[in-house]
């Protein structure tokens, strides 16, 4: 097999472990090359099937007991390769990682700022202009497909500012539920954040840049790989109500990008880092976010202060007659401008699930 052939051909395997179709160019190698051997692409290429155990691996390669177990070792360090035991039976389980999200946070998680990293964050800075040119010029096309797409995220809302009706909130739409789900919490390098001071260009709401959690069996490997740390529940809804505080929205993402299935992480996010705001804005993707919540407006509260359209990270909002002014399409209902609100005239009203698809701006 040809070298191009080889990276071509794991570049695609990563991607289709994902649920976003994402296009292949040179950039995208260039960053596997970065952090992947030849000898270990060539080992990536057996997994041509969703997981495995290490015994259905033994049969798939040369490799003795001790050498195998040291490249599935430096695999899941390098984060291309996940091993996660079981629910049912306990015995580990290997997967691939996805391209995004997936092994495009792993690059830069762990927090590290030298060449290697900022050569890295620049890459991905690259293809994210890649995907923008590529969205601009089939921009009709790029839409009808994505429409179609389920979302990978979920938004979680800011709990103290949603109205109860006549049904109660429901347990997995409150973040603190989520969290008593888990005993276990991981604590990460929001890789977004990071990505940008490594591009000399930081984030405008904090300094902090720990605040990506894992959940669960997902915790447990991102702790055992030294890409989070253990934390409490307690630490954990503190730093998640700083977060609100700055102003981030509450991402959360389910395993295998299934929203039937656990949550595996929260994302907390702001429009100047979060990479899918900043992709949205730039024109290469649409915000694709299923939500169940959508922010209300009391006219005769409101002041007409322009807090809510400053802080919110979607620009629904704007000051019609001195009055904020809801875009419905564009609300994802997070909640931050209710949270921000100097006079409470902003509340979350449950819709129930939907999915928010805001398509681009096209740019000339």
């Amino acid at each position: 097999m040809s070298e191009k052939r080889l990276w071509d051909k794991l570049a695609r395997n990563f991607i289709n472990a994902g649920n976003i179709a994402l296009p292949i160019t040179d950039t995208v190698l260039e960053i596997l090359k970065m952090v992947i051997t030849e000898e270990q692409a060539e080992f990536l290429l057996l997994f041509k099937r969703p997981s495995y155990t290490l015994e259905e691996i033994k049969d798939l390669t040369d490799l003795d007991d001790k050498s195998l177990e040291k490249m599935l070792s430096v695999l899941m360090h390098i984060g291309v390769v996940s091993g996660i035991p079981s629910r049912s039976t306990g015995i580990i389980v290997y997967r691939l990682a996805a391209f995004f999200p997936g092994v495009l946070e792993y690059t830069l998680m762990r927090g590290e700022t030298g060449e290697k990293e900022k050569k890295i964050a620049r890459l991905w800075e690259n293809y994210f202009d890649e995907l923008a040119e590529g969205t601009q010029k089939n921009y009709d096309t790029v839409m009808s497909i994505l429409k179609n797409a389920k979302p990978i995220e979920r938004i979680v809302p800011v709990e103290d500012k949603i109205i109860i009706a006549e049904e109660s909130v429901v347990p997995l739409e409150e973040v603190t539920k989520i969290l008593e789900k888990y005993d276990s919490i991981g604590l990460a390098h929001c890789y977004c954040r990071h990505r940008k001071d490594l591009l000399d260009d930081p984030c405008k709401l904090t300094d902090e840049r720990k605040n990506c959690f894992a959940l669960g069996r997902s915790a447990e490997f991102l702790i055992s790989q030294d890409f989070a740390e253990r934390v409490s529940k307690e630490d954990a809804l503190r730093i998640l109500k700083e977060c609100e505080d700055a102003g981030f929205v509450h991402k959360v993402f389910h395993v295998r990008f299934d929203l039937e299935r656990d949550e595996e992480a929260i994302c907390n996010c702001c429009k100047c880092c979060c990479g899918t705001f900043a992709n949205h804005y730039r024109g290469a993707t649409p915000l694709m976010s299923l939500t169940s919540y959508l922010a209300k407006v009391n006219k005769d509260d409101c002041i007409g202060c322009g807090t809510c359209v400053e802080k919110c990270n979607t620009e629904a909002i704007l000051l019609e007659d001195s009055t904020a002014d809801i875009n419905e399409e564009r609300c994802i209902g997070c909640g931050i401008c209710a949270h921000h609100c100097p006079e409470n005239a902003i509340n979350l009203v449950r819709t129930g699930p939907r999915n928010v698809f805001v398509p681009p701006p096209k740019i000339s």
